[in-house]
């Protein structure tokens, strides 16, 4: 496995429906040699959910990543200005 942590956040805000959202992805390496892709979502400013996905392999991982990215890009979320795809190693 890379030692490699990806970060996505995106937002979708339209004031003419008093829509402010927030999601985050990232995938990161789990306790147990595992990969997990962690979502986050909300109103922006406030507290919302989060789900985690554990996989066996990274790729299985970056395509669920990838997949995510894609759906929510065709409902309009947007990468927040300053922040996009973000490759760390850890």
């Amino acid at each position: 496995m890379s030692r490699m942590s990806f970060h996505l956040y995106c937002q979708r805000i339209d004031a003419s429906r008093n829509m402010a959202r927030y999601y985050m992805l990232a995938i990161q390496p789990t306790l147990f040699g595992d990969t997990a892709v962690v979502r986050s979502w909300g109103r922006i400013g406030r507290r919302g959910g989060e789900r985690t996905d554990v996989f066996g392999t990274e790729r299985e991982a970056m395509v669920h990543f990838l997949d995510l990215a894609r759906r929510k890009r065709r409902k309009g979320y947007r990468p927040d200005r300053g922040c996009y795809v973000i490759g760390d190693p850890i």
